[in-house]
């Protein structure tokens, strides 16, 4: 992938990721994590941008290295950005996914698809009935 086309991707944690569980964590949500590895294979950077701090946020950090993902930053624009209590919390991404989005989030494939623009390689059935008896396969 070429840099110019590399995207910064601000991801949620509680009900985005995984299952709405807070201070719990809950499960991880039907291909979350197969699609920010792939995210991150396609040379997307992504940061956990989530309501999370202290003990929950090292849990959900952790939880999220058990499962592949390490995020380029965590609650901050870049690694070395310091937390500033005086400052706005708000981050520099080109793209927020987040279950708070007007509508919801989206399932993990369709979010993959609206990034990528890929369209998936999904096999037409044949149709059986009278006449597939004398087709040829």
């Amino acid at each position: 992938m070429n840099f110019l086309n590399r995207l910064t991707i601000a991801v949620d944690f509680d009900g985005t990721i995984v299952e709405d569980r807070y201070p719990g964590i809950g499960k991880p949500r039907i291909f979350a994590f197969e699609t920010l590895k792939r995210l991150q294979e396609d040379g997307h950077r992504l940061i956990l941008w989530t309501y999370r701090y202290g003990k929950s946020l090292d849990e959900a950090v952790a939880f999220c290295k058990e499962n592949g993902i390490t995020f380029y930053a965590v609650n901050s624009s870049f690694p070395e950005e310091q937390f500033d209590n005086t400052k706005s919390r708000k981050i520099n991404a080109d793209l927020f996914i987040d279950d708070r989005n007007i509508g919801g989030v989206l399932g993990w494939g369709e979010i993959y698809q609206m990034i990528t623009k890929e369209e998936p390689n999904i096999p037409i059935p044949r149709k059986k009935g009278l006449f597939s008896f004398f087709s040829r396969d």
